[in-house]
């Protein structure tokens, strides 16, 4: 047992490795400075702490994705939220940020491309030729299946904060339940979908690259 929770943790440092923080402080800053100062004040000193994250990790070498991600989505609500002169435009990427991912996942099982694989695909670097095999696909459309479904609640539940000019609930729901939440949907996937793999009796990705014939062992790591 505790090998399998090395395992799953080992799993989401792969993930997440990249600072994730540098995503989630900002928008609880600009909430922050919004209850003391006006709006274009706080719109200020959150861009500016982005910035501050960016230079940080350019200067310690460390992977900036996350910083860049987050002072790009910062500075495209920031722009939303300045010209409607309402704080909860700040929040109109976020949404159409879930509302995307949510049409991805259903576009992907129309065409039985599932998300979940190709979010493998690009997180491990796997042949994507081995996520379309019969005896393996299955395992990624029924995950996709479950982030679609998770999708679609995120997406309703800030639709209706949004809607209601909610935004303290907003930042609250994104970051100290949302953001557990996909956690919670990632370890799910991943005990269901390595179960999953298993159940379909295909080879494992390592047996699928040196081209090995049935009976095969299966994916033992990795999904």
């Amino acid at each position: 047992m505790k090998k399998f929770i090395h395992e799953i943790a080992e799993e989401f440092i792969l993930v997440f490795k990249g600072k994730t923080l540098d995503t989630l402080i900002p928008p609880i800053v600009f909430l922050i400075s919004l209850n003391v100062f006006n709006l274009n004040i706080a719109l200020i000193i959150s861009f500016s702490l982005s910035l501050i994250i960016l230079l940080y990790r350019m200067i310690k070498k460390e992977n900036q994705k996350y910083a860049l991600f987050g002072i790009i989505a910062l500075g495209i609500a920031s722009i939303f939220s300045y010209l409607g002169n309402n704080p909860s435009t700040y929040f109109i990427p976020d949404i159409l940020g879930s509302a995307i991912s949510l049409l991805l996942a259903i576009i992907s099982l129309i065409f039985k491309k599932p998300l979940a694989a190709y979010a493998s695909h690009f997180t491990r670097g796997w042949p994507l030729n081995w996520f379309w095999r019969k005896d393996v696909r299955p395992a990624y459309m029924e995950v996709t299946v479950l982030w679609a479904f998770y999708f679609l609640l995120r997406t309703s539940v800030e639709i209706t904060f949004f809607i209601n000019n909610d935004v303290q609930n907003f930042v609250w729901f994104n970051t100290l339940i949302g953001f557990p939440l996909l956690i919670g949907i990632l370890t799910i996937s991943y005990i269901y979908g390595i179960w999953r793999l298993r159940k379909l009796n295909g080879p494992g990705v390592d047996e699928f690259i040196e081209n090995k014939e049935p009976p095969y062992r299966g994916q033992t790591r990795g999904f």
